[in-house]
């Protein structure tokens, strides 16, 4: 079984071309940053592959500096500028981000654009078993998570001055045509299932509801948890969040219960697990607690559990793709081409 929390917790030196410059950092970083005015250290953590991550050790401080990949990129990712934005406004509104303290769109700095935030001092688990805590304090994780989550969901965007971030209705249409169109590109072999999903989610499509801020990739791995306490102390990657429907991100929040285990190491599943025996709640019961902070009633979750599934598949084969193609931003390549298809499988069950 490949242990995930050897494989992308921690840090570790930056390859050449990722490699920050110690006497740049601090020219740039002394005047403008408290107790950084000497050496400086840079460290990349081993996660954030999308947008490569580092901690800076200064002689009075520790920071974390991320940043946009060098050379040509997507026109529309790696948004670094909109992620600081974002973190901003949700540090102002007391959502648990670290502070962000300053953004450089200047490209000869460092070679990139790059933002600096507070460094968090505490635990990632990449494991959604928290593995190391006792069942008593992962129900206590796990009911802060959930309450996290909610009051993201909540946010008046308006309030917070992100009403632009994104468009507020059709969000799960678009987003289903988004996904289908990069799972056509990327197929590298004939998979029905994933055929039969691209055209029945469109006629499944439920109501559209209220939109909300959501965060696009929220779980256990995207959290800074106290080093000693079951307590979410901040909220990672924001690179995806955008205004949409809080039941999808809900939904993919639900990974952990709904994903196929893999002793390779690409998923993080509680599946199979003995939950009742780590303290995590079932599926059901997370979601009625977290519909509770949120005052709602929840529809019935299987189109939308069922999207979430397809859209991790064509992720998944996105991934794969660009591994063929040799443009892939990871070093770790953990997906295999038979989980796709597994995982459509599973997401044509969950539709019915």
């Amino acid at each position: 079984m490949a242990d995930r929390q050897a494989i992308f917790g921690g840090t570790e030196a930056p390859p050449t071309h990722l490699a920050l410059d110690p006497d740049v950092l601090r020219r740039f970083l002394g005047p403008r940053l408290p107790g950084m005015d000497g050496a400086i250290e840079a460290v990349k953590f081993k996660g954030g592959q999308s947008n490569p991550t580092y901690r800076l050790e200064g002689p009075g401080a520790r920071y974390v500096l991320r940043r946009k990949p060098p050379g040509t990129l997507v026109a529309t990712a790696h948004q670094i500028d909109r992620e600081y934005r974002v973190i901003a406004a949700l540090h102002a509104a007391g959502i648990p981000v670290p502070r962000p303290w300053l953004y450089c769109a200047d490209e000869s700095v460092i070679g990139s654009e790059f933002y600096i935030a507070e460094c968090v001092e505490g635990r990632v688990f990449w494991e959604a078993d928290a593995p190391g805590m006792t069942p008593a304090d992962r129900a206590t994780l796990y009911a802060g998570m959930n309450a996290v989550l909610a009051r993201i969901h909540a946010l008046d965007v308006d309030a917070i001055g992100l009403s632009d971030l994104g468009r507020r209705e059709g969000y799960t249409a678009r987003n289903l045509a988004r996904w289908s169109d990069i799972y056509r590109k990327s197929a590298l072999v004939p998979i029905p299932d994933m055929d039969w999903l691209i055209a029945e989610l469109p006629k499944r499509l439920p109501p559209e509801g209220p939109s909300s801020f959501i965060h696009g990739d929220y779980g256990l791995y995207n959290l800074i948890v106290h080093p000693d306490e079951p307590r979410v102390l901040a909220v990672l990657d924001w690179e995806m969040a955008t205004i949409g429907d809080p039941l999808v991100d809900l939904a993919h929040h639900a990974r952990p219960w709904w994903d196929i285990p893999d002793p390779n190491g690409s998923a993080t599943s509680i599946r199979d697990a003995d939950r009742a025996a780590l303290g995590i709640p079932e599926m059901g019961d997370y979601l009625a607690s977290y519909a509770g902070h949120r005052g709602i009633a929840l529809p019935d979750m299987r189109f939308h559990l069922a999207f979430a599934q397809f859209r991790y598949g064509a992720m998944v084969q996105g991934i794969l793709k660009r591994a063929v193609d040799g443009t892939a931003s990871s070093r770790v390549m953990l997906h295999r081409q038979e989980r796709v298809p597994q995982i459509a499988r599973m997401a044509c069950e969950t539709l019915g």
